[in-house]
């Protein structure tokens, strides 16, 4: 007898014979081999991967559909299927995300819910401030590490164009705090190899102003890196945006008799690499409103120290009454340790002012 329709049947989907039901279950990909994201572009990814395929041009990808609403970062360690030899016009696709040893984040300001992945799995961040043209700002340095240290990352503070301005003052006020300081002269091409030195066998992700030297300071490192640079604006101090998106690079340390068959130290070229480079476009704020107010007292070593002593409730703030801060500043031995508390105490301030006012 034919099914008698109501006022529902019009919503009916019309049946098709042989369809098969759809499955949770997914493909495990044992074919699958493992890379490095070392771009994104327009969802596209470029890869390096480890089964020692040549990567000159690097391994073109695009998102699984079950990865859909993953997102996938420079620096994401995941498993691609299909066509990796990176032959032009291949694509190959990304069917998983490996797990994550450290994660970068910002947001816009301190009031923008939401968090953007800067990179994933670095494990050093390289603050990079120029001492004059522009001016450097110790409030975007203090964020950073704070970024830097909620993330478990190391900080290196990269002083660039130290030939226009003297470094000791900043070296003063962050060398104590354990936050190991570098310098670089245009006039002197050896302090970029001190630089070097404290990237071998590590990923550093690069992160300042525009206009502070960092695309510079990337080429000198990295002399196939072709990275854009600007100038800086001499009335306004500011430069413009020249890298565009995050890259991962291989860092060059010296020529080799044997070329090293490492995909994660060499790609055949009679140079040996130790360690990437990953150079981010240049910022004007980084915001934390991901940082929860109780874990900046963390990133300045100092002070968490002394607000031990503070009473129970305190807020740390200005206005909070008994604060052992204050009472730290106070009890300083001679005019120039005072002078670097104040700054230290009046940073940390800003920026839980800022996060409180968040939340």
């Amino acid at each position: 007898m034919a099914r008698s329709r109501d006022e529902h049947a019009r919503y009916d989907r019309p049946s098709k014979k042989g369809s098969r039901p759809r499955t949770k279950q997914r493909p495990e990909h044992a074919d699958a081999v493992t890379g490095l994201v070392t771009g994104v572009d327009r969802g596209r990814y470029t890869l390096v991967v480890d089964d020692g395929t040549p990567d000159e041009h690097g391994v073109l990808a695009m998102k699984a559909r079950e990865l859909t609403r993953t997102r996938v970062v420079v620096g994401d360690r995941v498993d691609v299927v299909g066509d990796t030899t990176g032959d032009e016009g291949t694509l190959a696709r990304i069917v998983r995300i490996g797990d994550r040893t450290s994660v970068l984040r910002r947001t816009a300001d301190d009031t923008d819910p939401y968090e953007r992945i800067v990179v994933a799995n670095a494990d050093q961040l390289v603050i990079v401030t120029a001492l004059a043209q522009p001016e450097p700002r110790t409030g975007m340095i203090d964020r950073c590490v704070v970024a830097a240290y909620e993330a478990r990352m190391d900080v290196l503070l990269c002083l660039t164009k130290a030939d226009l301005a003297s470094p000791d003052a900043l070296r003063t006020l962050y060398e104590p705090l354990g936050v190991e300081v570098v310098v670089t002269r245009a006039d002197d091409d050896a302090t970029v190899e001190t630089v070097r030195e404290r990237l071998v066998g590590r990923t550093s992700v690069f992160v300042g102003h525009s206009g502070v030297g960092k695309s510079t300071l990337i080429n000198a490192l990295v002399p196939d890196a072709r990275r854009s640079t600007g100038v800086v604006n001499d009335v306004t101090g500011r430069g413009r945006h020249t890298s565009t998106s995050a890259v991962a690079l291989r860092l060059p340390t010296g020529p080799a008799a044997e070329p090293d068959p490492s995909p994660a130290l060499g790609s055949g070229h009679g140079v040996t690499h130790d360690g990437w480079v990953i150079d981010t476009p240049g910022v004007r704020s980084f915001g934390l409103a991901h940082v929860e107010t109780a874990n900046l007292l963390a990133a300045f070593e100092d002070l968490d120290a002394v607000a031990a002593e503070c009473p129970r409730g305190c807020t740390h703030l200005a206005d909070s009454p008994d604060c052992a801060l204050d009472a730290w500043v106070e009890s300083s031995a001679d005019d120039e340790v005072r002078a670097v508390r104040t700054a230290r105490l009046a940073s940390f301030r800003r920026l839980l002012t800022a996060r409180s006012a968040a939340e």
